[in-house]
């Protein structure tokens, strides 16, 4: 769904409503090769228009198919977005003073403003890096293989810390060490 800029004048003054169900897996898919599927995205909101800005707020509703980080088993990912993004021409943006103001907003370089790739941006931003299947989230068991494994941060300093323990065979060598040294040190 996209919106002019000169249709967008006719309603200055009062919030432009729309509520749309869109198709984005043909898009979605071409952007980012790891997505398996998208359901249609239901998308509610408005369209403030401003002398100074466009306001669009939204809210988007799509399930996306990612393969698990783990297995590469296919997961369903169900998404809900909350967007509020401000727009301004090129002509608005120089005039804003507010530099705060000018490092939140999306300057339009055509003459329109483009629902599905806004939406099409945001989901790919909140796509999460880890994406696990429910048997996977229970057993918190990692992947492995022969001669590797996957082990968790906390395992990892667990196993650091026992490597650090000397072997107590060794405990009396350890002390003949650190006392040669202390000597050495009061002879100097």
């Amino acid at each position: 769904m996209k919106w002019s800029l000169l249709e967008l004048e006719k309603h200055r003054g009062q919030p432009l409503c729309f509520e749309e169900v869109l198709d984005l897996k043909q898009s979605l898919m071409t952007r980012d090769s790891s997505i398996l599927d998208v359901c249609p995205a239901k998308v509610s909101g408005m369209l403030t228009v401003n002398p100074t800005e466009y306001i669009l707020n939204y809210t988007a509703e799509v399930t996306i198919t990612l393969p698990s980080s783990r297995s590469l088993k296919p997961v369903e990912l169900p998404v809900t977005l909350n967007v509020n993004e401000i727009f301004m021409t090129e002509e608005q943006f120089i005039k804003e003073e507010d530099q705060t103001i000018k490092a939140e907003v999306l300057s339009l370089e055509k003459s329109m403003i483009n629902l599905n790739e806004s939406v099409e941006d945001n989901l790919l931003l909140a796509i999460p890096v880890q994406v696990l299947t429910k048997e996977e989230k229970e057993k918190q068991e990692m992947p492995k293989g022969e001669d590797w494994e996957v082990i968790s941060e906390e395992q990892y300093w667990q196993n650091k810390q026992e490597t650090n323990k000397v072997d107590p065979r060794l405990n009396k060598l350890s002390e003949f060490f650190s006392t040669s040294t202390t000597d050495e040190e009061n002879k100097n």
